[in-house]
């Protein structure tokens, strides 16, 4: 009731694909790997740009071009989408 906005206010039913489960978002949180690549002020500044934008989306498509946020997005998409083990033996 706090919240200025929630997810169904962004999410269309078209985009209820795209929608990550509340589970694999906590696991965000608990990841290392993010909480250092989140310690560079410069992917920080990047983040507030974005959030305060009112065109993310062209934003976003100029900040897939920077090394920094495309590892920062790369980061979050292994932890809520891990790559399938292809080849793998089981041991």
């Amino acid at each position: 009731a706090d919240s200025p906005w929630s997810v169904e206010d962004i999410l269309t039913e078209d985009d209820e694909q795209d929608r990550v489960p509340l589970q694999k978002l906590r696991l965000l949180g608990e990841s290392e790997e993010l909480r250092n690549l989140l310690l560079n002020p410069h992917l920080r500044q990047l983040l507030l740009t974005i959030d305060q934008a009112e065109d993310k989306s062209s934003l976003m498509k100029k900040y897939m071009q920077e090394p920094l946020f495309v590892e920062f997005a790369d980061c979050c998409l292994r932890i809520v989408e891990p790559p399938e083990k292809e080849n793998i033996l089981p041991e």
